[in-house]
């Protein structure tokens, strides 16, 4: 029997009952014969905020938390991301070395992480065996960037310096796997393009191609370490990249095209992040270098409502970036508290809100985001083609049990019939009436 839940801003996570039998093909999706790369699942962002968040309600509460968040039969977030060193949602802005002129880094420690990010991996880990953990930079060490600063600047690029800030990277993989933690992917840095206020460092494609060609790819290689080298996280279209002499690039392709083709560095690549404006790259990427994995690693955040037309939009993200080829989906912050206030001062919306106050929590809109699709898409899926009038509000997946899962949106103000349609099997074709404004999973059985 078909499954189905329903959410709309009202009621959520809602039986909707059992769908009729039966389908009409210009009133929904139907399957073409396609079928995309497997998919690894969802996850979100360890910060330190967030943890510091949950750590306030009673211990019942916080199990009921992690649970919810990880555990295989909830969100099942797998595919989960954590800075290396501060983001902008640490409590206050650190590296693993902040001693000038360590280049041997003798001084290098990841114990400022045991106070928060680490215990709250260890959170996730309790329910995920396989967890994926991809972590980047916001900005490197201090001293090791000009102007010498968390925020603003770029990597100092002579040869020692470079050197060092490779064997970073080995250290950070080296120290959390000494605390049963491994680290999957390492991309380079976050938000490639952002010269922000908060941890950054801008990188232009030259310095990202010696950086990977000539100094990272060789270290980790002859460190022996089994970790993948992402070029990530790219966040922005052609008016957001520029050359080493800050001249505006005329096309973005460019900039990733000036890394890609050359065969020496892409050898040490294992695949591509993308975030934010990072969406309207994905499909020539993932056209052009098909080889590459492509992952999602930062879901836009909103400015702090958690109102409902944002998880309307954080589902259609969701969509395209599955539709165009990432394996993975990150939410950013998974946990904050009321108004979800960063450090430096921009409100995000997250998938729980935590109040210290009255030590209490609620899911947000975009948590039954997620829900919607991780409940239905199972680590190891495959997105399957489709077409029709919900081409663009919906998506399709077979799990590796046989089932398929369709994920819908009916984004107009008033119900709308939905049908899935399978030219091979018309007993899992069915139609269905979507409520007005509602997110939709169905599960086809095998």
């Amino acid at each position: 029997m078909t499954t189905w839940v329903t959410s709309t801003d009202d009621a959520r996570w809602q039986d909707g009952g059992e769908p009729t039998p039966g389908a009409s093909a210009d009133r929904g999706l139907t399957l073409t014969g396609a079928r995309g790369r497997p998919i690894r699942g969802f996850g979100g962002t360890f910060n330190e905020l967030g943890y510091r968040a949950i750590s306030s309600l009673s211990e019942a509460d916080q199990e009921q938390v992690y649970r919810e968040l990880f555990h295989p039969d909830e969100l099942n977030l797998r595919v989960n991301r954590s800075a290396i060193g501060a983001n902008d949602f640490a409590s206050s802005w650190y590296s693993y070395d902040e001693v000038p002129g360590d280049l041997a880094l003798e001084h290098f420690s990841v114990e400022r992480d045991e106070e928060a990010v680490i215990p709250y991996i260890r959170q996730a880990q309790r329910y995920q065996d396989d967890m994926v953990l991809h972590c980047s930079p916001w900005s490197p060490p201090t001293w090791m960037k000009n102007p010498p600063a968390y925020n603003f600047g770029t990597l100092v690029m002579t040869p020692e310096n470079l050197d060092a800030y490779a064997r970073y990277f080995v250290r950070f993989v080296e120290e959390y796997a000494a605390r049963g933690i491994r680290v999957d992917q390492v991309h380079i840095q976050n938000e490639v393009f952002a010269d922000q206020k908060f941890p950054s460092c801008v990188w232009s494609s030259e310095q990202l191609r010696t950086f990977v060609r000539d100094h990272l790819g060789p270290v980790v290689e002859a460190s022996g370490l089994d970790v993948d080298i992402y070029l990530g996280t790219l966040n922005g279209p052609e008016d957001m990249a520029f050359t080493a002499a800050g001249q505006k690039l005329t096309n973005y392709a460019r900039f990733v095209d000036n890394i890609l083709f050359d065969d020496e560095a892409r050898r040490h690549l294992a695949g591509v992040g993308y975030q934010w404006a990072g969406q309207h790259a994905i499909a020539r990427t993932h056209e052009a270098w098909p080889e590459l994995d492509i992952m999602q690693t930062e879901s836009e955040c909103g400015f702090g409502d958690n109102a409902w037309q944002d998880a309307e939009y954080v589902f259609h993200l969701v969509r395209h970036y599955l539709q165009h080829g990432a394996t993975g989906y990150t939410y950013w912050n998974m946990a904050l508290e009321p108004g979800g206030l960063s450090t430096w001062g921009w409100p995000q919306n997250s998938l729980v809100t935590v109040d210290p106050a009255t030590r209490t929590f609620t899911r947000n809109p975009e948590y039954y985001v997620l829900k919607h699709y991780s409940a239905g898409v199972r680590p190891g899926a495959v997105r399957l083609g489709t077409t029709g009038r919900f081409a663009a509000q919906g998506s399709a997946y077979e799990n590796p049990d046989g089932s398929v899962a369709v994920v819908v949106q009916n984004a107009l103000d008033r119900a709308e019939q939905f049908s899935f349609t399978d030219p091979e099997d018309g007993s899992r074709s069915f139609t269905a009436t979507l409520a007005p404004r509602s997110l939709n999973t169905f599960v086809v059985p095998a």
